[in-house]
């Protein structure tokens, strides 16, 4: 096995002794615009893609959008890591910053005609150009940090990396926001055409200011171990997107084969990287105490960070009824204390010389916000939730900055790069293994706490109401409502529902009442009228044209007319037939039936007893027709309010559910924040250099 040397490289520069402050300055502002091009992205897309799907008719591939992207800038954050520690961080930078500009670019191009058919269409173009993107954003985020190490000295880092997570936070407020301006006011391709200036900004500050960054390292670059780790990374996250989504079963055998060959692809990887004179990520790393228990610590981070913004908006949209989009930007109160975290801790840091405390303290911070965040229900208020949020935020902030410094000052300057990658990989790698266990937990409790709060419903109601509610939650219970609906769309409020209802009303009473065609119209192409009784729409369905007063003037002319030819006749048989129709009122049928054959003989006669017949008919058709409509409208109206119980109950039953599921997976959560405070318990206390006093903090300018 070969060794890689521990031994500082020839001719290597200490940066942040050699440059001004002034120059380290406008270098980090470079470095931020082009951090914050990776942060924006992956919140300003979320919003326009409602308007993509439809514009680009691919709703199929909705999901992979945002897959592509993570697909890439996942598995290449180490192979960038240790590149830059062997070619020097401005040239990797440069080459990510237009790898992602180019691939923004080609984003915003997507479905226009001159691409024709490409890669089968404009979502599939879309779909391309996010890995694309992906390729070129794994160097921005991979290179940035380790950038901190390389311009200051150590007692300076924290407060700087503090910077780097509030720019994080600055743009997942943004994202949302600026998303949704751009899709509405000018076109969804200026989601994508907005970072151009923005990287064209990064890129000349960085092309103008920054040296090399050069590590001194001169080895061969480790292909094999970076064609294994794409091969481990891919089918991992595939596997588990895919499993989480429910495209394919976990036990299917498309994902048994994804894992398969993952765990493959890792034992290789190992075996490479343990002979390899200056591997990808060298395994002696994981010999140092505070690079592998930060790894562990980072791994729950990722997976409760994620979680937590995840599942909150879900929280706010299926219980406190936001908009998917409203959802985007409700999160603030979480991202504004994890910026004063972040911020925070790293000043404190730097004046304390000792990062260790605050990690710990933020991680108790963060498992009592997951504790709070557990006790949410269907009713909490939302300047409750506002609170939760920003207590988490206050303890998972310090977690951005710290464990980067933390790790940089325990590995050689040299090993900064690929260490500093390695460990944003792992906390990415916890991400995406986190959201779809925690997804898996989502799928499986809904649908068993819906069956149960539908039962609990039925059970608080009667009649048709609890057998309608019993009935959708055997349904649920058999499996055929797994997800317990659609988890993006918005749930309709009581007072949503009370307003749908009375518009109902008004409908059934104007179509009974007196047959208005547009009421009518409007009772058939309502789509709630199948979440009726099916009592209910058998009436909706059979109100006749005109109404029901309609109907029985109808049935009067009928029963007028057979009268009339029985009594025309003259056959007293005829008559007698008649009379003897049980659908006639008994007081008419007795007074056909009296009637003498003499007295259909002559025509005089026969022309008396009927105008004494229709005046009673006529009297009759008023009393009738009143009568019928009051039975016909209490019935339909009845049924309705039985359809608005329903309605009522289900919502609560879905809100319940929700606010229940939601919060044991914050349960999970505290469990996941205490394993990182147990790991992070284990690292090295290292001290932070600290600058003695009247020391300055850089030296004069020197050229680049």
């Amino acid at each position: 096995m070969t060794t890689p040397s521990t031994a500082e490289p020839a001719g290597r520069i200490d940066y942040a002794k050699t440059l001004d402050l002034p120059t380290k300055r406008l270098i980090l502002f470079g470095v931020l615009l082009g951090l914050f091009l990776s942060g924006l992205d992956q919140t300003i897309v979320s919003t326009a893609m409602p308007r993509i799907t439809q514009e680009l008719n691919g709703l199929s591939l909705y999901s992979w959008v945002t897959t592509a992207y993570l697909l890439t800038n996942t598995a290449l954050v180490p192979i960038y890591g240790k590149l830059s520690d062997l070619y020097g961080r401005k040239p990797i930078l440069m080459i990510g910053i237009v790898i992602f500009l180019l691939g923004s670019a080609l984003c915003g191009l997507a479905g226009e005609p001159f691409l024709g058919n490409l890669f089968g269409g404009g979502m599939m173009q879309l779909v391309v150009f996010r890995g694309l993107q992906g390729v070129g954003a794994a160097a921005l985020g991979s290179v940035a940090f380790a950038i901190i190490a390389d311009l200051f000295e150590p007692v300076d880092r924290p407060r700087y990396q503090g910077l780097f997570g509030a720019v994080f936070g600055l743009s997942s407020v943004i994202g949302p926001l600026l998303g949704g301006f751009l899709t509405d006011h000018v076109s969804w391709r200026w989601v994508f055409y907005v970072n151009l200036p923005i990287g064209l900004l990064a890129l000349a500050f960085i092309a103008s200011k920054m040296p090399r960054l050069a590590s001194g390292l001169k080895a061969r670059v480790d292909w094999l171990g970076a064609f294994l780790i794409l091969v481990f990374a891919v089918p991992m996250l595939l596997a588990l997107t895919w499993g989480a989504d429910g495209n394919y079963a976990w036990t299917s055998p498309t994902i048994l084969g994804l894992f398969g060959l993952s765990a493959a692809a890792l034992i290789a990887f190992l075996v490479a990287e343990s002979r390899h004179e200056s591997p990808i990520l060298p395994l002696t790393l994981f010999k140092n105490p505070t690079f592998a228990w930060g790894a562990i610590a980072r791994f729950m981070i990722g997976a409760g960070f994620l979680g937590a913004i995840l599942f909150l908006s879900l929280y706010l949209v299926q219980v406190q009824g936001v908009s998917a989009t409203k959802a985007g930007t409700a999160t603030i109160p979480l991202t504004v204390g994890l910026i004063i975290g972040a911020v925070g801790s790293g000043q404190i840091a730097s004046r304390m010389g000792r990062y260790k405390p605050l990690m710990l303290i933020g991680l108790i911070t963060a498992a009592l916000g997951f504790f709070a965040l557990s006790t949410l229900n269907a009713d909490s208020s939302y300047g409750s939730v506002v609170i939760r949020m920003v207590l988490l935020g206050l303890g998972l902030g310090p977690a951005l900055p710290l464990y980067t410094t933390a790790l940089q000052l325990a590995v050689k300057p040299w090993e900064i790069g690929v260490a500093t990658s390695a460990g944003q990989f792992f906390q990415q790698m916890g991400s995406t293994i986190g959201t779809a266990i925690f997804g898996a937990v989502l799928t499986a409790g809904v649908s068993s706490n819906l069956a149960t709060q539908f039962a609990a419903q039925a059970a608080a109601n009667q009649g048709t109401v609890a057998t309608r509610l019993q009935e959708i939650g055997d349904s649920i219970k058999a499996g055929g409502n797994k997800n317990g609906g659609d988890r993006n769309a918005t749930p309709e409020t009581p007072e949503q529902i009370g307003a749908r209802f009375a518009t109902l009303r008004q409908n059934v009473t104007k179509a009974i009442e007196s047959g208005d065609p547009a009421a009518l119209q409007a009772l058939k192409t309502d789509k709630f009228i199948a979440s009726l009784p099916a009592e209910a729409r058998t009436r909706f369905t059979s109100i006749p044209e005109g109404g029901v007063p309609a109907q029985v003037k109808a049935g009067f002319a009928q029963t007028q007319a057979a009268i009339e030819q029985a009594v025309n006749s003259g056959d007293p048989k005829q008559l007698q037939a008649v009379a003897a129709n049980p659908q006639l009122p008994q007081e008419l049928r007795a007074r056909l039936s009296t009637i003498p054959a003499q007295a259909l003989a002559a025509p005089q006669a026969r022309e008396q007893i009927l105008a004494g017949i229709r005046q009673g008919l006529a009297q009759g058709e008023a009393a009738a027709a009143q009568q019928a409509t009051q039975q016909a409208l209490t019935a339909a109206l009845n049924g309705v309010n039985d359809g608005e119980k329903i309605s009522l109950a289900s919502a609560r039953a879905a809100k319940v559910a929700f606010a229940d599921t939601i919060s044991s997976i914050y349960r999970y959560s505290i469990l996941v924040a205490l394993l990182a405070f147990l790991a992070t318990l284990m690292m090295p206390n290292l001290q932070i250099p600290r600058r003695e006093k009247g020391e300055k903090a850089a030296p004069a300018h020197v050229e680049i």
